[in-house]
């Protein structure tokens, strides 16, 4: 069987780790042991891949409201002018960010991210297709990718985002947000330090905060109060912070590192020396910390997919399979109800019929047994064929009928993968032999999910024996 584009792209992945870093390339082979139970139980298609959901390469995203100054730090970090500045918006699309073999940068559309399985973004036209018909086609409306040589880079991407605004951001642009937040390892909120009055971004911060503030993986949130210079000159600078601490606490946020910091060379003149060397200090003790997380990536990068293989497999096993194991069940009992009011009123109908005729003496009945012994087998025969077409019929009109209150009730990706599983169910004749058994879910298929989630502890020792020597034995 030929492979598919996806299947191809997953090879060179594994290829080209097995170079880099041989621990994840094993990784790959679990997910693709993983995709291979998905498919049998029919939750993904065979050009789909769990491979595919994630960032292979430590991702970074850079997110915060107008003119807060993210384009700058990023310039900044990347020790070349990369992206666009300015007070107002200047860039409305999210820029990938990644490093290019080149002397020269260069711009590449949406479409470069949305066909490579390499990137965060690959086929998320189909995800914006979701939430706004039509739009998907308009991946490069949304997306862009930007390549340049700049040492930094290397192994990682970077996202800008183009100015937050919730109360007037599209449902896709709400969703490509959440695709990046979900997505990477790190994520740097930056607020403009000159407009000191947070609560009129209310929905700005419900977004950028009270909805990840619960999340558990929220120490990723590095929450970044940016131009800080521009508070030098007021009467009680630190009164700006508090401001911003407490509007933050407000919103959800009651622990994580609050950074302030500002650009050297775009910052407003401080005439205090005092001023100037305390906010230059806190600058620089900010600005380290956020590049030591930068830098920490690469080894989180690895703990990071291994936990997301987990995930996966422990989500299908003690999530998906039970669902639909449950929709099967309750197409099992429909199917019997179904097929107990058609035989108890076609017996009804029977004896009726027996009792009116005088057909009916002891334990024959007449008219049949006064048949030749061949017409009666093929009279047999015929009323077993009619049975079977009726229960499979009733059967069939059963399951439709769970299929579309599953479709009526379907919100989430799981809720569509429930779906999906579901008809391959209806679309095979096995599945009538077991009704509790979803099609593809046998002893081999979990024997396997549980080699998958069990291997994960063995593949995260291995990375600890790189950094870590748990006994004092040599």
């Amino acid at each position: 069987m030929a492979k598919t584009a996806t299947e191809e792209r997953i090879k060179r992945l594994k290829d080209h780790l097995e170079i880099e870093n041989p621990a994840l390339a094993e990784v790959v082979t679990r997910f693709q042991e993983l995709d291979q139970v998905a498919r049998k139980l029919g939750f993904m298609g065979r050009d789909d891949s769990y491979a595919t959901q994630i960032s292979w390469w430590p991702v970074v995203a850079v997110l915060g409201t107008y003119s807060a100054g993210k384009s700058t730090f990023l310039n900044e970090y990347l020790g070349q002018p990369l992206q666009r500045t300015g007070n107002q918006a200047v860039d409305d699309k999210f820029t990938v960010i990644a490093y290019g073999a080149g002397s020269e940068a260069h711009q590449l559309p949406g479409l470069a991210l949305d066909k490579d399985p390499r990137f965060p973004f690959y086929q998320i036209s189909r995800d914006i297709d979701g939430v706004a018909e039509g739009e998907g086609k308009r991946v490069d409306a949304y997306l862009q990718l930007r390549t340049t040589n700049a040492p930094v880079l290397q192994g990682k991407i970077f996202i800008d985002s183009p100015g937050f605004d919730a109360d007037q951001q599209r449902s896709s642009t709400l969703l490509i947000t959440d695709h990046i937040i979900d997505l990477s390892d790190l994520v740097l909120v930056f607020f403009d330090a000159r407009h000191p009055e947070p609560g009129a971004m209310a929905d700005t911060l419900k977004h950028l905060v009270v909805n990840t503030a619960q999340r558990a993986d929220s120490a990723k949130f590095l929450y970044i109060l940016n131009q800080m210079d521009n508070t030098a000159r007021e009467d009680n600078p630190e009164e700006v912070v508090a401001a911003w601490q407490r509007a933050l606490a407000q919103s959800g946020l009651t622990a994580g590192r609050f950074y302030r910091i500002y650009s050297e060379a775009a910052a407003q003149p401080i005439a205090d020396d005092l001023t100037r060397e305390r906010f230059q200090a806190k600058r620089d003790e900010d600005l380290n910390d956020i590049k030591a997380r930068i830098d920490q990536l690469d080894v989180e990068r690895a703990y990071r997919i291994i936990g997301a293989l987990e995930s996966n497999a422990k989500h299908l096993r003690d999530t998906l399979v039970p669902r639909l194991i449950d929709a099967r069940q309750t197409w099992s009992t429909r199917s019997l109800w179904l097929n107990g009011i058609v035989f108890v009123s076609g017996l009804a109908a029977f004896v009726f019929y027996s009792i009116r005729a005088e057909a009916w003496h002891g334990l024959y009945f007449t008219p049949f047994s006064d048949l030749a012994i061949p017409i009666q087998v093929a009279v047999a025969s015929a009323g077993v064929a009619l049975l079977l077409y009726l229960n499979s019929t009733l059967r069939a009109l059963a399951g439709q009928s769970v299929l579309r209150r599953l479709q009526r009730h379907s919100n989430s990706k799981d809720d569509k993968q429930v779906i999906t599983a579901f008809e391959a169910n209806l679309n095979s004749w096995w599945s009538s032999l077991i009704p509790s058994r979803p099609l593809g879910w046998t002893a081999r298929s979990r024997r396997k999910l549980d080699t998958v989630i069990a291997g994960t502890g063995e593949l995260v020792q291995k990375l600890n024996d790189r950094f870590a020597k748990p006994t004092s034995r040599n």
